[in-house]
């Protein structure tokens, strides 16, 4: 990218392209501490979706860092995968209990337990607790086949009618996950997950998206340029009204 520090719209999706991962974090912590101080100014607390991956770690540290009253803050999570413990390194909860939650202590912490006896009872309360509990803001990256959550192509659904479902985890996000240094191998990389559904995450009143790396630059040009489809899921983000994206320049180099 010829400037660096470029900001335009596609769509009603506001595209902020950072001069690096480190500043894309920081930007991003930046607009999701004003989000979530606005909402607390409003009504005296604010519920959050987190993310996790290594796309996410620039971002998370930042926010860790900002001046928020977390004491007022509910926090939630994406995704998560079935029958994997707390204590396991591919963990989301043990993700970000790690590199956030045990260090600002939330008013609550809501996290999916992949280990539950009964998952589908424990996706139902999910439900019942994002219900009540409506998103201020989501934080969310962009997988390499673009997925948001773990919204695969082939399990995407814009109109889902539930709010958390188990979905089938295609080969590209499979990879991923191993390339990304989460699991030893391929055959120990799980085949499904609980994830969010699209309109989950569409239902919060401000999304933002932070996708840094240079494997990531396909997936940005399908959000941005292909058709709205779930062929790239993130997609959709262009039909939010109040979505912002921070790229790196690796990540926006084929826009």
């Amino acid at each position: 990218m010829h400037n660096h520090r470029h900001t335009f719209r596609k769509g009603k999706l506001e595209v902020r392209i950072c001069k690096s991962e480190e500043e894309a974090g920081n930007r991003a912590a930046d607009f999701v501490e004003q989000e979530l101080n606005a909402a607390i100014m409003e009504r005296g607390s604010a519920n959050l979706i987190l993310a996790t991956g290594t796309s996410q770690f620039s971002f998370i540290k930042a926010l860790k860092d900002k001046n928020l009253d977390w004491g007022k803050i509910r926090v939630f999570h994406l995704d998560e995968y079935p029958g994997i413990s707390e204590s396991h390194p591919a963990s989301f909860r043990h993700y970000l209990r790690e590199r956030i939650l045990d260090s600002v202590q939330p008013a609550e912490v809501h996290l999916i337990n992949g280990d539950a006896e009964n998952l589908e009872e424990e996706i139902g309360m999910y439900e019942g607790l994002l219900i009540n509990h409506p998103t201020d803001v989501a934080c969310i990256g962009i997988g390499e086949n673009g997925h948001i959550a773990f919204n695969d192509p082939a399990v995407a659904d814009f109109t889902d009618p539930r709010l958390v479902k188990i979905v089938s985890l295609d080969e590209a996000c499979r990879m991923q996950q191993l390339g990304e240094g989460w699991f030893p191998s391929l055959e120990d990389v799980p085949k499904v997950a609980i994830t969010l559904t699209i309109p989950a995450i569409m239902k919060s009143r401000t999304i933002s998206c932070v996708v840094p790396h240079k494997r990531k630059s396909r997936a940005v040009h399908g959000t941005l340029n292909g058709p709205i489809s779930t062929s790239c899921p993130a997609s959709i983000l262009r039909d939010h009204p109040r979505v912002m994206l921070f790229l790196d320049p690796d990540s926006a180099s084929e826009i």
